[in-house]
């Protein structure tokens, strides 16, 4: 089962689960940034992340999506998360993807067994899990990436 989740955010980091028969099971990451030009508004912003996330989810093929949720604290930062996450929602609908959000500290507590570790304590944590993902070593978003991916695949891949 192909599993995607997303850190959601202007810098968004990314993991993506590939169960393929052929390289069996392998990890990839990345990082996109969803910047905008002077003049432009948000509105373009959500249609930059629309587009990248209609296309990685064509490429990765993913059951389930999974993000980290928006935290609600008001002001701009929040108003720019809560879209991006309802496009997640949106595409995920739209294509019968299953998702679902987590909240950064249930994230934490699972990665690191404490729910009030810092990013530094996440990125501990991931680089003992995955020390052959350089970049998650470097970039907080794509280590809280990959946090989320081992925490999607262990509620879920367990399963069946």
């Amino acid at each position: 089962m192909n599993l995607l989740f997303l850190d959601v955010s202007t810098k968004t980091g990314w993991a993506a689960y590939i169960d393929d028969a052929a390289r069996t099971n392998y990890i990839e990451v990345g990082k996109e940034t969803f910047e905008t030009k002077r003049g432009e508004s948000n509105g373009m912003r959500f249609l930059k992340f629309r587009t990248w996330l209609d296309q990685i989810t064509d490429i990765v093929n993913p059951k389930i999506v999974g993000y980290e949720m928006a935290h609600y604290r008001g002001g701009a930062a929040t108003e720019l998360c809560v879209g991006l996450v309802t496009r997640v929602q949106e595409v995920a609908a739209h294509k019968g993807i299953e998702y679902v959000g987590v909240h950064s500290c249930t994230l934490k507590k699972f990665i690191t067994g404490s729910g009030k570790g810092d990013k530094s304590k996440v990125m501990e944590a991931v680089k003992k899990l995955y020390p052959d993902i350089r970049a998650a070593h470097e970039d907080d978003d794509i280590a809280d990436a990959l946090a989320g991916i081992t925490w999607l695949k262990n509620e879920y891949c367990r399963r069946g």
